[in-house]
């Protein structure tokens, strides 16, 4: 009877400790709140997540992955599923990638916003789907094989170039290299025993030129020299200019003065020589003017000898 307590007990004991655990474990796990429901769908592998795995909005945890299994509408595809706290602000320019802590290598989802849009995601067709991209890991996977490509195409390349046809052409080239080298050496020694005489003669044309150059200072000297004689007060330059206002002067008076006098001595021979010409031209017409004289002109109407309209006028004495 008393074995069949002891059990009862025992069996009691274990009961309200698995009770305790398994409360425990809710409490550990529980939501702090109400919770939003994402997923993420990614081709490539998700080495190192695990449900339970943290999700973080720039660092600050929002959330947990729930689920991780093959996503039925992409075959091939990687379907992570997320519940983060609703207050969290989810865009449709928030994506997704997977960071790692440390070196443990455990993974978890890391979120980010470029803030290029303030819409909220959402979808009508079941839970909202957040893009996926590489993160560093990924980035520097892809580089790496990138850089292995690279790598091969140029092994592909230097294998081309040292085929046995090509060869004999890198010889040749080699032999050539040395060649020219040596012909540079060659010329190297030529310009060092020509230096020498070239530096002398370049200091004689340099001597020649500070001669040429001191000449030319005495010919400016002297020139200039000749230009302050000519300009002094007094000089050539000062008698130029006086003979050429003495001379505008003359000018000046022969059109004042003279001018007109001879304009004046013309106009009066033009006036005696049109009487001149009258006379003659009077003697010509009536010669008998040069012994009677000149006839008086006929009578006008009103004076004495006018004859009446009608009347012989009787003729003129000459």
């Amino acid at each position: 009877m008393e074995n069949k307590a002891h059990a009862l007990a025992a069996g009691a004991f274990v009961l309200l400790l698995t009770l305790l655990l398994g409360a425990m474990a809710w409490w550990l796990t529980r939501d702090g709140g109400l919770q939003r429901v994402y997923e993420i769908s990614s081709p490539n592998p998700v080495t190192g997540l695990n449900v339970q795995a943290a999700v973080r909005l720039k660092g600050v945890p929002v959330g947990k992955v729930t689920a991780i299994a093959f996503d039925p509408k992409v075959p091939g595809n990687v379907l992570v599923r997320i519940s983060v706290d609703a207050g969290t602000p989810i865009t449709r320019s928030t994506w997704a990638t997977l960071g790692y802590q440390g070196v443990t290598g455990i993974a978890h989802i890391a979120l980010n916003d470029d803030g290029t849009s303030q819409e909220p995601l959402t979808s009508e067709d079941g839970p909202p789907r957040i893009p996926l991209r590489p993160g560093p890991v990924g980035q520097v996977l892809d580089e790496g094989q990138r850089l292995l490509g690279q790598l091969q195409e140029a092994a592909t390349r230097l294998n081309a170039l040292l085929a046995p046809q090509n060869q004999q052409v890198l010889i040749r080239a080699v032999e050539n290299a040395g060649a020219a080298a040596q012909g540079v050496q060659q010329l190297a020694l030529g310009l060092q025993r020509e230096v020498p005489p070239l530096a002398r003669a370049g200091s004689e044309s340099l001597q020649s030129l500070r001669l040429t150059l001191d000449e030319t200072r005495q010919a400016v000297a002297q020139v200039r020299g000749a230009v302050d004689r000519l300009t002094a007060p007094g000089g050539p330059v000062e008698q130029i200019g006086r003979g050429a206002e003495a001379l505008a002067s003359s000018a000046q008076t022969l059109q004042a003065e003279t001018l007109p006098q001879l304009h004046r001595s013309g106009a009066e021979a033009e006036r005696a020589a049109r009487a001149f010409a009258r006379a003659a031209t009077a003697l010509t017409d009536n010669p008998q003017a040069l012994v009677w004289g000149t006839a008086p002109p006929p009578p006008g109407p009103g004076e004495p000898g006018y004859p009446p309209p009608g009347a012989a006028v009787p003729p003129r004495d000459p």
